[in-house]
């Protein structure tokens, strides 16, 4: 990984740089920004259109013909970016959904259809408390961040939701929380092999955890430890 600053360009990657693609071909994660909406005006080793906005290690991430980057380091507090996965608490309903609290500067917006199987008849009734999985649909300007609780191209759960029991860690780094995330990441697979449980990441700095029996409660003390780093 390449340490960046705020200010410095995105370095082109190989296959970026042979094909200059265009901001649409790239993903840009926390910690980036694109300065303008054209394609990559760099010289073969930089793309001055994308810029780092904090300082920190730049993560690369090549999934077919588009390219993943963020920026790694140490941040107090969350900045929503879509399509990352969030725990979120509903602190307040209204007629059309809920207003949910994701750690963010502002609360973000969930609509009551944006679960599986919700029709106008049948919604869920979730209480001022909740906590639920989901993950961000947009983050408007000057508006409330958007977020879902079912799979755009499926429409189906895919583990989002509301989660009952268990308990809440607060306080994960976020780059830790994109490790636990991450497919080849052993850390679950061990955990998981002592005991089983259910885990529910967010990239917003929260962990959900579950033992699967009341006498595991102990151990589960251990993941949550082991989840915070301590």
């Amino acid at each position: 990984m390449q340490v960046l600053l705020p200010g410095d360009p995105l370095p082109a990657s190989s296959s970026a740089s042979a094909t200059a693609p265009s901001a649409a071909s790239l993903h840009l994660g926390p910690g980036l920004a694109a300065s303008t909406a054209g394609a990559a005006k760099g010289k073969g080793k930089e793309r001055a259109d994308v810029a780092a906005s904090r300082a920190g290690l730049l993560g690369h991430l090549v999934h077919g013909d588009k390219e993943r980057y963020w920026i790694e380091g140490t941040v107090k507090r969350y900045t929503p970016q879509p399509p990352e996965p969030v725990l979120g608490i509903i602190i307040a309903r209204h007629a059309e959904g809920y207003r949910v609290d994701i750690g963010g500067a502002q609360a973000a917006s969930l609509d009551a259809l944006a679960f599986e199987g919700a029709t106008k008849r049948n919604k869920p009734n979730l209480k001022v408390g909740t906590l639920v999985y989901a993950h961000l649909l947009s983050t408007p300007p000057f508006s409330e961040p958007e977020i879902s609780c079912v799979d755009g191209s499926t429409q189906k759960a895919a583990g989002f939701g509301e989660l009952v029991g268990g308990f809440l860690v607060r306080g994960v780094e976020l780059g830790r929380c994109r490790a636990l995330l991450a497919p080849k990441n052993p850390l679950l697979t061990q955990l998981g092999a002592r005991f089983p449980f259910e885990v529910a990441v967010g990239m917003n700095g929260r962990v959900w955890v579950k033992a699967a029996q009341e006498d595991d409660e102990d151990q589960l003390v251990d993941v949550i430890r082991e989840l915070r780093g301590r």
